[in-house]
């Protein structure tokens, strides 16, 4: 009987990303539920062990700090993109 490797944690794997990005910007897309989907562009302030947050600018100069989940990355039900190209980052497929 061989030793299987563990199939690796994918939820590790988008934190750790978010990390070496941390402080660029981004763009969030967000499936919002009822057919409602929210774009925002900002700048990914912090990454904790279950979460990530967005500061984004709103109207009159404020900002505001909106925060996702790395299982929602990981659904597809967050989608990140770079500013600069406006490539999909993180992309994951499932693969039985």
């Amino acid at each position: 009987m061989e030793n299987e490797i563990p199939p690796v944690n994918r939820v590790d794997t988008i934190r750790d990303e978010l990390t070496a990005i941390a402080g660029s910007r981004i763009k969030v897309r967000a499936n919002m539920g009822r057919s409602r989907i929210v774009e925002r562009t900002g700048t990914l302030v912090a990454v904790h062990p279950q979460l990530f947050v967005v500061e984004v600018e709103e109207r009159r100069g404020r900002t505001a700090r909106q925060s996702y989940q790395y299982v929602d990355v990981l659904t597809g039900s967050v989608e990140l993109y770079d500013t600069d190209t406006g490539e999909r980052m993180l992309n994951f497929t499932f693969e039985e």
